[in-house]
């Protein structure tokens, strides 16, 4: 039988910073790379205030800072993101309000290949992050003044 989402929320049990051997997403060998888990992912979505968005790279760029890496695996960060996102859509579906559960429609941009693959469909997506004034493109947070 298939694992919930639920399940394969709980593993792997910890993050991991692994020093490549290799060449890997354009890093060099030597690069620390961090392998974060579901768990990790959600507690930073749940870090975004409401209103504020994140796209992807800026997550991947906020993780890596938090665990001291050079750079966090592209590959496991999405696929934590899903997992975190249809645990979420759950436990929504199994009654939590909207408040209780990870506001991954604050990092998953509607145009992404992910956004169409989620349970919870384009449509709540959308809405949710109208409700949050969100803009389309995954990345609302207030940018700094350009210097002169």
């Amino acid at each position: 039988m298939p694992k919930s989402w639920s399940e394969k929320y709980a593993h792997p049990p910890k993050a991991v910073v692994k020093k490549l051997d290799k060449p890997y997403a354009g890093q060099e060998p030597g690069a620390r790379m961090l392998i974060p888990t579901p768990a990790v992912v959600a507690a930073y979505v749940e870090s975004i205030p409401e209103g504020e968005s994140r796209s992807m790279p800026r997550l991947r760029e906020d993780l890596a800072a938090a665990h001291k890496a050079d750079f966090t695996c592209p590959l496991t960060a999405g696929i934590f993101l899903r997992i975190a996102a249809e645990r979420a859509w759950e436990m929504h579906e199994a009654g939590k309000p909207l408040k209780a559960i990870t506001p991954f429609w604050r990092v998953v941009d509607l145009k992404s290949p992910m956004a169409k693959k989620l349970a919870c469909g384009l449509d709540f997506l959308a809405k949710q992050r109208k409700r949050e004034k969100l803009d389309g493109a995954g990345e609302a947070e207030v940018k700094p003044p350009r210097r002169r």
